[in-house]
Order: structure tokens, then sequence, then C-alpha cells
């Protein structure tokens, strides 16, 4: 994969300083800074309501915060058409008539540009990015008949499409059975030869340990941002989780009652 022409080689691939939103007078992220590195995969956790789906729609560009700034390789996030956010899989239409080939080549909008048609290079780029997250022999299926990790999958093809960089997925793993999250995990691992940078939100805290490079645990401030074995001890995770988070004594489980929250948005 080549950078983008508008990408300083120089600058960290994503770099978030003092970030701050408001919904309704009440905040929903509070003076988020960090920066990461090319080819990462950093999960982010924290209870719902912690602002995960709000810091993935701020840094795609998606919305504008109230106050601090967002780079991608040095430039604002509209900027670019290398990040690829894929929202929860509650949120798309599974009924709606289109094929996984169709969802594929949207990836590819940003560089056709208004009212032209895909090109051969075009569908070389869709071809190649189904045959990497292994659909291609389910090009022409309508959406709603892949199974939830091939549905994922499609949508790691239409990021690959687009010839993403960074790329934000959330709570990609949620509904999945454990052969469907292994196959997901194993993919975006494979990714990182191609320099794609990952963050992805979940509320599975043994995978984001055993998975992932760096942890954000997050809740509406960063709790901590690190390595593993920094971040998920019991003082950062009782700080986050609050009441909601209890240790189970004599062994290495830890239990988290994430109902639903009160906030205006669901996370």
């Amino acid at each position: 994969m080549y950078p983008h022409s508008n990408h300083q080689t120089d600058k960290p691939i994503l770099d978030v300083r003092e970030v701050s939103v408001r919904y309704n007078g009440r905040d929903a992220l509070e003076n988020i800074s960090f920066h990461l590195h090319v080819g990462e995969r950093i999960a982010v956790v924290g209870p719902n309501g912690a602002g995960k789906s709000t810091l993935f729609k701020v840094v795609s560009g998606v919305l504008s915060p109230n106050a601090g700034e967002v780079t991608i390789s040095g430039s604002q996030p509209t900027a670019h058409s290398c990040i690829a956010y894929i929202p929860q899989r509650s949120q798309v239409d599974w009924n709606f008539p289109v094929s996984v080939a169709d969802v594929v080549m949207m990836g590819r909008s940003a560089k056709l540009g208004p009212f032209n048609f895909p090109k051969k290079r075009d569908w070389d780029f869709v071809g190649h990015a189904l045959e990497t997250v292994e659909l291609a022999n389910l090009s022409k299926r309508q959406i709603g008949q892949l199974s939830g990790g091939q549905q994922q999958r499609m949508f790691i093809a239409r990021a690959l499409a687009q010839e993403a960089e960074l790329m934000l997925m959330d709570e990609p793993l949620t509904g999945l059975d454990t052969p469907a999250q292994e196959g997901l995990l194993d993919l975006l691992d494979r990714l990182r030869a191609d320099k794609v940078t990952v963050m992805v939100a979940t509320h599975d805290l043994e995978q984001a340990a055993k998975h992932f490079d760096r942890i954000m645990l997050l809740n509406k401030k960063i709790v901590a941002f690190g390595d593993p074995e920094s971040v998920l001890h019991s003082d950062n995770l009782l700080s986050a989780y609050g009441g909601r988070f209890r240790t189970v004594d004599g062994n290495n489980l830890v239990a988290v009652d994430d109902s639903c929250c009160d906030e205006g948005e669901h996370d």
C-alpha cells in the first residue's frame, strides 16, 4: 500500500490533541490527547456511554469537536480518503438490495469522483480486497445473506478497496461466535503487513489484552493508555467502570456490569 499524497511521513498516522465534545450541554469527551503509530492495533474499552463511538466519529471527520484538533499524518481528517469508519452492524439495513461486490465498490467512491463509472482498475481493487478477506466466492450474494463474521469481512474489504490506512471498527466482534471472532482478529493481524493501523472498540477485556498492542481505557476522559499489563489493573478499571466493576478473588477473571447507560448516546 502506497502512502497518500497529502501525508507527511514524519507525522503520526493519528494525532489527537485536547479534544472535547459536548452533547446537549453534557460532556461526551473531555480533553482527549493521544497519538498512534503506523500499523498499531489499538483496543478502546470502557463502559457504555464512555464516548467510544463519539471518539471514532471525531477521528473520521464525521463529527467536529467543540475543542481540540485531530490530524491524520499532519492534516485534517476531512482532507483524507484513507480513514475507514466501520459502524456497528446494528446500524446497517441488511435488507437493502445490494451485493457484497457493490458494497466493496463503495470504497472506491472517493477515487471515482461524481458521475464517474468504475474502471477495470477499480474492479481489480475490489477483487483483490475480496480475496484478502476470503469472500471472493460470495461477491454476488445479497449482504443480508451473509453471516455476522462475513458481514464484518465485507466492510474490511470495502476499507481495503478504499486504500484505507486507518481503520476504525465500532464493536465488530459483538454477536459473533468464537470462531468468527478469532478469524476476524487473525485477519486484522495480517493487515499489519500492509501498514494498516486499526482501532477497535470492544467490551471484551480478555480479547483486548490478548490481541492488541495497546489499550485505551476510556470514560469520557482517558483513564489509562498503554500496554495491556499496565492498563488492565484493578485501580484503573475501578476508576473507569465505578460501581459496575468487580474482581473475582483468587483468579484473573474480571466481571463488568455493562448495563445500558443513561447518557444521550448509547455506545
